[in-house]
């Protein structure tokens, strides 16, 4: 893993250095005998991690000829048999560098002998990562990569990357295969149809819902105190309402980080915060659709392996998740009332969060429980820190492809990634949602 060295401007609370994590007891590489089809001289396996799940890394070769990597106008795989695997993405050397051109995979559902169609890969170039010069995205051997893309349950695989015309492809291009590991653990939803409310709870797997009586009681009861240090204990029993943010939506039912079993020994110890969260940005994961709710821990747990072990991120990109039925889950660690740093909008992480919409919503109309479920956790999390989801705030880019690093830039309050860098996240169908999220958040607020 990378050492951490906090020293960003904007960071608040923990700054450390962080020690190279040990490898899990009794973990052993996997020989290159252990695919099923023995890889050529330019293909590699990733050793696990962690039982929970494993990387198969694979070097790609210039189609029809000699490798030559960096060059080829065409670089990929051919068919051939890999260990289980369900989510897939194309990584490279150089997080700055962009890959111009497509990414094409098909895949064998693991034991059939069909093969899918070929699937289109997002490039996703630049945009959902730390800002640059931030002590993240300085700190580790970040790398450029597309969008993941889930497949389902595979053990076949044929991927080809095209340039466009007079554009060389990036350096280090290499397959990511993933393998979430088993639902051992994570709070799984039942069916298509459940709701938050519904799903089974064990130990630590959720934060249950408040209304909105109660989580104003339970704001003030956490603040009393810092009333009472300024004006003496009896102050802080007088002011226990008026400790309490005026417009704070009642508290969501949260998925834990344990709840979808995110393995901690993957991620960075420490955590980085800002001072406030003043807006929130909406993203979709670009995973595609084809998943149930019931597989969304699987889901949550590819992608986190495809953040920290395939990009280098430091943990989960987004602060939240929402999966198509609705229920929400933590992302990014570090407490889901503060202000945590997350690598989700480039140039923008600084007092923001970022909430991922797990599928593609280009083409596809998000549910109504993914519009609903993004009002009900923007009122909470922007009324902590006095935000009006249908008001404009302030933040200071952090450089990107939209605007220069140091400008202030004037935002929705509830935004989407496209507004804050060149990109087509979250998707045409979720970003026509935004206007109606915000009404319904500021609804959920009380405000009139």
């Amino acid at each position: 893993m990378r050492a951490y060295l906090a020293t960003s401007i904007g960071v608040v609370c923990t700054a450390a250095l962080v020690l190279p994590l040990a490898p899990a007891a009794g973990a052993a590489a996997p020989s290159p005998t252990d695919l099923l089809t023995p890889p050529s001289s330019s293909s590699a396996l990733r050793a696990p991690d962690s039982p929970a799940g494993e990387t198969q890394s694979l070097a790609l070769d210039a189609l029809g000829g000699a490798r030559a990597a960096g060059s080829a106008a065409v670089q990929g795989l051919t068919r051939r048999d890999v260990r289980p695997f369900s989510l897939v993405g194309v990584v490279w050397d150089d997080a700055e560098t962009e890959l111009h051109g497509s990414v094409q995979v098909r895949t064998r559902a693991s034991g059939g002998a069909a093969w899918s169609e070929w699937q289109d890969v997002e490039t996703h170039n630049l945009e959902h990562a730390a800002d640059p010069g931030t002590a993240e995205r300085e700190s580790g051997p970040a790398r450029g990569a597309t969008a993941p893309l889930w497949v389902g349950d595979s053990d076949g695989v044929e991927v080809r990357v095209r340039a466009e015309p007079h554009a060389p492809l990036p350096e280090g291009l290499h397959l990511e295969l993933v393998d979430p590991g088993a639902d051992v653990g994570a709070e799984v939803p039942a069916d298509e149809d459940v709701r938050s409310a519904s799903l089974p709870e064990a130990e630590g797997t959720v934060i249950p819902a408040l209304s909105r009586e109660e989580t104003e009681a339970e704001y003030a009861a956490e603040h009393a105190g810092e009333y009472a240090g300024e004006y003496g204990p009896e102050a802080a029993d007088l002011t226990r309402r008026a400790a309490a943010k005026p417009f704070i939506g009642p508290r969501p039912r949260i998925i834990t980080r344990k709840g979808w079993g995110a393995d901690e020994r993957l991620r960075e110890k420490k955590f980085v915060y800002t001072k406030k969260v003043k807006a929130a940005f909406v993203h979709h994961s670009a995973t595609g659709n084809n998943y149930a709710c019931r597989q969304a821990p699987s889901v949550l747990r590819s992608i986190y392996r495809y953040h920290v072990v395939s990009s280098g991120w430091r943990d989960f990109g987004y602060n939240f998740a929402i999966d198509k039925c609705g229920n929400i889950y933590e992302g990014r660690a570090g407490g889901v009332t503060r202000a945590v740093m997350g690598a989700h909008t480039r140039g923008f992480n600084t007092n923001s969060m970022g909430i991922a919409v797990l599928g593609t919503f280009g083409s596809s109309s998000p549910p109504s429980a993914v519009v609903n479920a993004i009002a009900r956790l923007t009122a909470w999390k922007l009324g902590l820190f006095g935000a009006n989801p249908r008001g404009k705030t302030y933040l200071t880019s952090g450089g990107g492809n939209l605007y220069k690093k140091g400008r202030k830039v004037r935002l929705n309050v509830i935004s989407g990634h496209r507004d804050g860098f060149a990109t087509s996240c979250p998707g045409a169908r979720l970003y026509k949602k935004l206007g109606d999220t915000r009404t319904a958040s500021a609804r959920y607020q009380g405000r009139a």
